[in-house]
This record gives C-alpha cells, structure tokens and sequence, in this order.
C-alpha cells in the first residue's frame, strides 16, 4: 500500500489536520519502560492496530498505526512516537506529558508538517480525557487502556473529523 500526502497543503489544511494528528499521538502511542505504579503505567509498551479515519471532504478511510510508549519508573511521565498512516494521510507525532493527580499537562509535535501544541486533560483509572490545542485549533480525545488493549476517540470540527483505532499491546 502506498501512503501519500496531498501537496502543497495550506496553512489552513495544516491547522486543521495537526490536532487531531496530535490527540492521535497522545491516545494511541505506546512500550518501553514498564512502570509498576502510576497513572500512565497500563500505557507503556509497543502498540498497534487500525481503525477509520474521517475526513470531512472525503469520507472515512482505514487507518494503521504503531507505536512506542515510554513510561518513567514513577509512572507519571509519558514519552509517545507515533506513525499511522491511511490511503491519504500519513503523520509522525511525538509526544511528551506529565500527570500531576489526575491532570495531565503537556506538548506534541508532528515531524511530517514540522507542527506542535499543547495537551491539558484528566487521566484516571486507564482513561485519558484531553483537550489538544494548535494556533486556534482544538480536538478532543479519549483513550482507554485495559490491560493489552487500548481504544481511542478523536473529534474535531477540522479537515479531520475523527479518529477510531482499537490498539494490542506487541509482545
């Protein structure tokens, strides 16, 4: 299969297109150290999987994605590298964030368009809620992690509309 990306985009396509790129990032990434406590601890590990994608000018396409998580041995810190791609999109997103109680506080950045932003949110009990943020632009996701299975939910009002991927923990 052949992954492309249309070009030239233009500054709007990219605002638009970046946040959900980056709650992908935050939702579905994940191996590495394997933290014993924590709120991201269920989170670390090497994942993959697919799901759809919906694209508002063009429907929903099937999407694949892997993923390294990286978890600090206090369980707090979360480190994500994700790459998915679908018939028309293909992104890379990194992503760093701290869990302080149940807030998460951090950033992400996607290497293909050289964007990046903010994530705030809750974690608790496997479950993130965040709010991702570019230049004006807002998605919001949420991701489940049970034991070696993770779902994610993306909404936005931008070019891409949402994302639903189910993730296995690789062994």
């Amino acid at each position: 299969m052949v992954f492309q990306m249309p070009f030239p985009f233009s500054r709007f396509d990219i605002g638009r297109f970046r946040g959900a790129a980056a709650a992908v990032a935050l939702v579905v990434a994940p191996a590495a150290a394997h933290a014993e406590s924590g709120v991201f601890a269920g989170f670390a590990g090497s994942w993959s999987g697919g799901g759809t994608i919906t694209i508002a000018d063009s429907g929903t396409e099937r999407i694949r994605c892997r993923g390294t998580n990286t978890v600090d041995s206090n369980g707090n810190i979360l480190r994500q590298v994700l790459r998915c791609a679908s018939d028309s999109y293909k992104f890379e997103l990194t992503s760093n964030v701290t869990a302080s109680g149940s807030s998460v506080r951090g950033s992400w950045s996607e290497a293909t368009r050289n964007v990046n932003g903010t994530v705030e949110g809750t974690v608790a009990n496997g479950q993130v809620s965040a709010l991702v943020t570019a230049n004006g632009y807002a998605a919001t996701f949420s991701m489940t992690s049970r034991g070696n299975r993770q779902t994610v939910n993306i909404s936005s009002k931008g070019e891409v509309r949402g994302v639903n991927v189910s993730l296995s923990r690789g062994s």
